[in-house]
């Protein structure tokens, strides 16, 4: 199965620096793209429609789409693992704190079924929107990961995950260590588009997602939220009041 999973600081001009809690980004240099930009890209490259919307869900930060994965697991509407389009301007890989190591020495020390509570890694102020995806790939729930950048972004993608090929392998002496009792981990094909307009859907998505990660992007980005959200069927939305 395949997800689009979005973010509506991908939309902008420029990265935008990270906003202190409860405070916007400024709008100079980071001005959102034009709604029309917004549609080509969604509908000529990621083959969506606005006639016939996904299943999905709009939330405030962007690592509510594991909690939103997770819940469509449990009711059997999601298959794991499954193919993952990163449309964002920053990789949510763990680049800033904690970065990687709590999840290479604690969470690949675990069993899987252990990782899969991901509320416990919430109550360690583990968890959060910059490293979601890399919890998500320690839960093996994603088969492979597509990043399509911002033409601006920065570079934040941890070289300590890569192999040499430049896919996905988790890997560290405590992961060695259990690989016995909890299996090897596993190598995920990993594609970065630095250019989007490079990137192609390989295929039909079974669900789309969209951040609205308010410390990352102007409050003028907001609009684009609901041209965005003519792809996502409405129910079971939360979009912040719009």
């Amino acid at each position: 199965m395949r997800v689009l999973d979005i973010d509506l600081d991908f939309f902008l001009a420029d990265c935008c620096p990270l906003a202190e809690l409860g405070h916007r980004p400024s709008l100079p240099g980071h001005e959102p793209w034009e709604a029309s930009a917004v549609r080509a890209f969604l509908e000529n490259q990621c083959g969506l429609s606005r006639t016939a919307p996904k299943p999905g869900r709009i939330f405030e930060t962007h690592d509510g789409a594991l909690r939103f994965w997770e819940e469509q697991i449990a009711a059997g509407r999601l298959t794991a693992p499954f193919d993952v389009t990163h449309v964002d301007a920053h990789s949510d890989l763990g680049i800033g704190y904690p970065g990687p190591n709590f999840v290479l020495f604690n969470v690949l020390s675990m069993p899987v079924q252990k990782r899969l509570d991901y509320t416990a890694f919430y109550a360690q102020k583990k968890l959060d929107e910059a490293n979601y995806l890399l919890f998500a790939l320690a839960m093996r729930r994603i088969s492979s990961l597509d990043n399509v950048r911002n033409p601006r972004s920065r570079a934040d993608i941890p070289q300590v995950l890569l192999d040499a090929d430049g896919n996905i392998h988790l890997n560290s002496l405590t992961a060695q260590m259990f690989a016995a009792k909890n299996g090897a981990e596993p190598t995920v094909p990993f594609r970065v588009y630095d250019d989007y307009r490079d990137f192609r859907a390989a295929g039909a998505y079974d669900f789309v997602t969209l951040a609205i990660s308010p410390r990352y992007a102007p409050k003028e980005a907001d609009g684009l939220v609901e041209v965005v959200g003519k792809y996502i069927k409405k129910e079971k939305n939360f979009c912040n009041g719009c």
